[in-house]
């Protein structure tokens, strides 16, 4: 279970297209193509915001 073969892909990729029709395939693929983009941006946004709170900003090494 879990191993997909080309048959199993060539007929869900059929599936999908009887579902939602050749034309709006596209616009699925964008928006989930948007969606992560918009995933990746929020993770690299919070592991910047990280690497800033575990560095001591300059004016509390100027204190010590």
């Amino acid at each position: 279970m879990g191993n997909f073969g080309l048959t199993e892909i060539i007929l869900i990729l059929l599936v999908v297209v009887l579902l939602f029709g050749g034309r709006k395939i596209p616009e699925l693929m964008k928006g989930i193509g948007q969606g992560m983009k918009e995933f990746k941006k929020a993770s690299h946004v919070d592991d910047d915001s990280d690497k800033m709170s575990a560095e001591p900003k300059a004016e509390d090494k100027k204190e010590k």
